[in-house]
C-alpha cells in the first residue's frame, strides 16, 4: 500500500477529481464492544465508505483500517462481515510496519498501557479509549514519552459530543446562565447480576483486580465534561459503593464484586466569574432503575437562568419565566412544574460523536495541527479517578494537583 496516491495531473478531464491520501489505522481491541461498534462500525467504516474527510485543499483523506486482536478467527470473520483486507494477532509487526500509520486502542484498561508504550517507541500517532493508564503517574509518564517522541495523541472524549451537551456549550457559550452556580448529574441504569438474566456489562467492571469500578470508568469522563464545559475540577469528595456482591459472569459462574457499582461524587470547579467555586454533584451507579428522560442528565442552575439537558434533549428555563413555589405539605400541589421549561431548538446535524471525533482528530492530524484531547487531557481524568478512590478511602475531600508535561 502507498501512503499517498495521488490523482492524475490536473487537465480539464479530471479538475473535478482531488488528490486523495490514505491512512492506515491499527486498531487494536476492535472486537470488544466499544471497540466495534462505536470505533470500527459506526466511526472508521463510516468514514471509509462515506469516502473520507474533505481536507481545506480540496484533497480528500480515506481509511484503511488493521484489526488487531488475540483470536485470528474472530478478526477473520469481522473482516470477512466488513470487506476490510488487513488483519494480525501480530501487534507488534503491525506496528513495525510503516504502512500503519495510527495506533488505535480500544483495549481493556490493565492492557492499554504497556501497548501504548509500544506505540510510542514505534512512532505511531495514537488515538486511545480512556482511561488511558491504571494510575495518574503512569498516564502523565505515556504522555510525557509521547511529548519527547514527537507523537501525536488523542484521547476519546465522546460525551463532549452528545446531542444534548453540545446544545449546553451553546448555551453556555451564549451568557443564558449568567453566574453558574451548581451542576446536578445523574448517570447509570440497572444492570442485571447475571442470575436470572445475563448481565448487559461484561463481568471485568465488577473486579477491581481486573480494573474494574465505576469510578475508574466514569470519573474520567466527568473530569473532560466538567472542565470542558465549566472549568477545572479543584477537588473531590467520592463515595463509593459496592452495592450488589453477588454477581454472575458470562459463563453463569458465580463471583463476588470488588469493585463499586455506584459513586457519588462532589467536585469543586474553578470556573465562576465571581471567583466562587462551581459545585458539581454527580451520581453515578449501575444499581439505579431509571425514573429520567435519559440515561444521564445535567441540570445546571444559574442566576439568569437554568437548564436539564441529556444526551439529546435539552431544556430551559429563563429567570424571566421561573415560578414561585411555596412549600406547604398540607396542601398538594398541583402545579406542572414540567410545563415551565422550553425545549432546545436543535439548530444542527449532529452525528455520531465517535465518528465526529475520529474525523476532527483525522483533520488534525493531516493539518498537523494542535489537539487538545491528548494524553495530557486522559492523564487528567486518571487523577481525577485516583482521588475519587482515595477520597472514597479516607472518607474526606481530596485537592486534586495541577499536571503538566515540564
Amino acid at each position: 500500500m502507498s501512503d499517498t496516491a495521488l490523482a492524475p495531473a490536473v487537465t480539464p478531464a479530471s479538475v473535478d477529481r482531488p488528490a486523495v491520501r490514505e491512512v492506515g489505522i491499527i486498531m487494536n481491541g476492535v472486537s470488544g464492544r466499544m471497540g466495534y461498534r462505536q470505533h470500527l462500525v459506526r466511526s472508521i467504516l463510516a468514514i471509509r465508505d462515506g469516502g473520507g474527510i474533505l481536507l481545506p485543499d480540496g484533497t480528500r483523506l480515506t481509511v484503511k483500517p488493521l484489526l488487531v486482536g488475540r483470536s485470528e478467527a474472530k478478526l477473520a470473520e469481522l473482516a470477512a462481515r466488513h470487506g476490510i483486507e488487513d488483519y494480525t494477532t501480530d501487534l507488534d509487526a503491525a506496528l513495525a510496519d510503516p504502512r500503519w500509520e495510527i495506533y488505535a486502542d480500544f483495549l481493556v484498561t490493565k492492557a492499554r498501557s504497556s501497548a501504548l508504550r509500544k506505540a510510542i517507541a514505534a512512532g505511531k500517532t495514537i488515538y486511545t479509549e480512556k482511561p488511558t493508564a491504571e494510575t495518574a503517574d503512569e498516564a502523565l509518564e505515556l504522555a510525557k514519552l509521547a511529548a519527547a517522541a514527537g507523537v501525536k495523541t488523542g484521547v476519546v472524549h465522546d460525551k463532549l459530543y452528545l446531542p444534548g451537551l453540545q446544545k449546553l456549550k451553546r448555551l453556555i457559550d451564549s451568557g443564558f446562565f449568567g453566574r453558574i452556580l451548581s451542576v446536578r448529574g445523574e448517570f447509570g441504569y440497572w444492570v442485571f447480576e447475571g442470575d436470572w438474566q445475563p448481565a448487559q456489562r461484561p463481568s471485568w467492571n465488577y473486579r477491581a483486580e481486573d480494573g474494574g469500578g465505576i469510578i475508574v470508568d466514569m470519573f474520567p469522563h466527568w473530569n473532560y465534561v466538567l472542565e470542558n464545559l465549566f472549568g477545572e475540577v479543584k477537588s473531590v469528595y467520592a463515595q463509593a459503593s459496592v452495592h450488589i456482591a453477588d454477581r454472575w459472569d458470562e459463563n453463569g459462574e458465580h463471583y463476588t464484586a470488588t469493585a463499586e457499582d455506584a459513586a457519588y461524587g462532589i467536585f469543586e470547579i474553578d470556573g465562576n466569574a465571581a471567583g466562587e467555586p462551581i459545585v458539581a454533584q454527580i451520581n453515578s451507579s449501575w444499581t439505579v432503575r431509571v425514573n429520567r428522560d435519559e440515561l444521564v442528565e445535567f441540570h445546571v442552575d444559574g442566576t439568569h437562568g437554568s437548564a436539564v439537558v441529556g444526551l439529546f434533549g435539552a431544556k430551559i428555563q429563563h429567570r424571566n419565566a421561573t415560578p414561585k413555589p411555596v412549600w406547604n405539605p398540607d396542601l398538594a400541589d398541583d402545579h406542572d412544574y414540567d410545563a415551565d421549561w422550553a425545549e432546545v431548538p436543535t439548530n444542527d446535524v449532529f452525528q455520531n460523536g465517535f465518528k465526529q471525533q475520529w474525523e476532527e482528530f483525522l483533520l488534525s492530524y493531516a493539518l498537523g495541527t494542535e489537539y487538545e484531547f491528548d494524553l495530557l487531557s486522559g492523564a487528567r481524568g486518571v487523577l481525577l479517578a485516583e482521588a475519587g478512590l482515595r477520597s472514597s478511602r479516607e472518607g474526606r475531600k481530596v485537592e486534586l494537583t495541577a499536571l503538566s508535561l515540564d
